[in-house]
């Protein structure tokens, strides 16, 4: 969600901070501010809207002083305002704080301070208890450290923070939330995601649940909440974590959506161990359960065709959000494959947490091989896709497909023989000429409503490219299965109606066909996905012919097209829509 950063330097911290916001901008962007250590004090600049523009008016950037912190903020608590808007400081301005996450009990805390302590608030956001009650333990104990614990004894959720002395200390605190400490020569950073590191930092400690750091004089020690000293292993991060840009394209999104050719190949290949070993487990397992959120969970239904198809594995997929309300289900001998590409998500650790107290043993796909999720599991598989910093997904979720069909051809002894270089050339094939979508999305920029059907293993992928619409073009899309047109759906059907329908020649097309038919009678428009013509389409996109059972792999980019297209007619940013998040880490 939130980006939080923490920077102790030899040189002037402010531009190093404001660049790192920058990168971190995909996990919240409402508003943004740091606040910078000088010689006598704590300067505070933050305000609404973006890093540039608020940097532009406020000159965050040109602060003075060798220690600070930045935020950048998804609103959870509060309004998007000024006041809202962190760093937080304390009533004495000598603490200042930025935090990601959610305190649970924080209106009792907050009544607490205003009575017993007349502490007086100037947001409305539960972050700002933290800095006050940092303050009244200091002034009790006099020692950062001691602070520390007896705040955080206080503190109820899930959450990670990075505090500012004023006497120069430098403290980062995790509970459930992701921090990470990045260390070089001449620098220490506390941040959220190793999208923050500046490119001269590749060493790091992921610092582990209930654990803080304190950094002092370049220094830092890390202790577990009761004060004893912590273990720690200093990883470090991959290249291509670093230095991330958009190149020659106008947004993240696009260069995503055209890097598809190249990661398709990759999927998964950075360990072939790791695919063995969970093609062990759930080979092994009586039942699979698959779990995920958003664009995951999408993926986590193709698991349950592939497997059960291929495989003849017992699967359910289960939305992680829903897994505290199906736990009673897990049987015994079970699996739990969770799938994130952020690895961090709240709903995604907290179905493996109810996974692993069923005695389900986790297995997890992610892009971050050292997020918590990876952490979590007995075995995991990287994307190997490199960041994505677009909102929305694309090339993660075709990365999290081609895992899918890798591990479905295994467990039954290569029945797929699945050459993805074809799939490759297919991808490149299709974003060589996007002029009809552009043309598609010109025409059709000024509806509010949408449906996408699709039949069988097609059908989550209709879902999958209605969340895409949603997300980044905010026109009402909606995917169904074909089958159930007639017990809902065709009584939206009018001539003011759009529905894409995903209809490659496979089993699914005779019975897609009728469906067309059904809709145009209505008089609707249709916007065909298929490598065949069909008289009834008013709009044809056209995917090239392919193996019958690859076709989900190749139908969703003209839907990533669609959608990104959509946004740039309708004047949207398609990398930062409204209200999203890249990373969701709070409930």
């Amino acid at each position: 969600m939130c980006s939080i950063l923490g920077l102790s330097s030899y040189h002037d911290v402010a531009p190093t901070l404001v660049k790192s916001l920058k990168k971190m901008e995909y996990r919240g962007y409402d508003s943004v501010g740091v606040a910078i250590k000088n010689e006598s004090d704590i300067s505070v600049r933050k305000g609404i809207g973006k890093v540039n523009a608020v940097n532009d008016n406020l000159h965050m950037s040109e602060l003075s002083g060798h220690t600070g912190i930045g935020h950048t903020r998804w609103a959870t608590h509060g309004k998007v305002t000024a006041e809202n808007a962190h760093p937080h400081m304390c009533n004495t301005d000598s603490i200042g704080v930025v935090h990601n996450g959610i305190i649970e009990n924080y209106v009792e805390l907050r009544q607490d301070l205003e009575k017993n302590h007349g502490i007086i608030f100037k947001s409305s956001t539960d972050t700002e208890v933290i800095p006050n009650l940092l303050q009244i333990h200091l002034e009790k104990s006099h020692d950062v450290k001691r602070a520390i614990m007896d705040t955080v004894q206080k503190l109820k959720g899930h959450y990670a923070f990075v505090a500012l002395f004023k006497t120069g200390e430098l403290v980062g605190v995790r509970n459930h939330e992701p921090l990470i400490l990045g260390i070089s020569s001449n620098d220490l950073l506390l941040t959220s995601d190793v999208v923050g590191l500046p490119e001269n930092i590749s060493s790091v400690i992921y610092l582990e649940n209930n654990q803080f750091v304190i950094i002092d004089k370049h220094k830092h020690e890390i202790f577990d909440f009761d004060g004893e000293v912590a273990q720690f292993v200093v990883k470090t991060i991959p290249k291509n974590y670093q230095n991330i840009t958009k190149g020659s394209y106008a947004y993240f999104t696009e260069k995503e959506i055209f890097e598809q050719p190249k990661t398709i190949l990759v999927a998964g290949e950075e360990n072939d161990y790791d695919l063995k070993k969970i093609v062990e487990f759930i080979r092994d397992s009586d039942y699979v359960y698959v779990t995920g959120s958003g664009t995951s969970y999408h993926i986590a239904v193709i698991a349950k065709y592939l497997f059960s198809r291929f495989a003849e594995k017992k699967v359910e997929h289960v939305m992680a959000s829903e897994m505290k309300y199906s736990s009673r289900y897990i049987i015994p001998n079970s699996t739990l494959f969770a799938i994130s590409q952020s690895g961090e998500s709240a709903d995604i650790l907290e179905s493996v947490s109810i996974g692993k107290k069923k005695n389900a043993k986790i297995l997890s796909m992610i892009n971050s091989k050292n997020s918590a999720l990876a952490r979590d599991s007995i075995s995991s598989i990287g994307l190997n896709c490199g960041p994505e910093i677009g909102v929305a997904a694309t090339k993660s979720f075709t990365s999290q497909m081609a895992i899918l069909y890798k591990i479905a051809d295994k467990l039954c002894d290569g029945c797929l023989a699945i050459d993805f270089k074809i799939v490759s050339d297919a991808y490149t094939k299709m974003l060589s000429n996007t002029s009809k979508i552009q043309e598609l999305a010109k025409s059709i920029k000024h509806i509010e409503n949408l449906f996408v059907i699709g039949r069988g293993i097609h059908y989550p992928i209709a879902k999958e490219g209605a969340l895409k619409i949603k997300e980044i073009t905010y026109i009402h899309a909606e995917g169904i299965a074909g089958g159930e047109l007639k017990h809902g759906p065709l009584a939206l059907m009018d001539s003011s109606t759009y529905v894409i329908v995903i209809n490659p020649d496979d089993d699914s097309y005779v019975d897609n066909a009728s469906s067309v038919n059904e809709i145009k009678s209505r008089d609707a428009k249709v916007i065909g996905i298929s490598n065949k013509p069909d008289p009834n389409y008013d709009y044809w996109i056209q995917i090239p012919t392919i193996r019958e059972d690859l076709y989900p792999l190749i139908e969703i980019i003209p839907l990533q097209l669609i959608s990104y297209y959509l946004a740039l007619e309708r004047g949207i940013d398609p990398d930062y829509p409204k209200n999203l998040a890249k990373s969701v880490t709070v409930k």
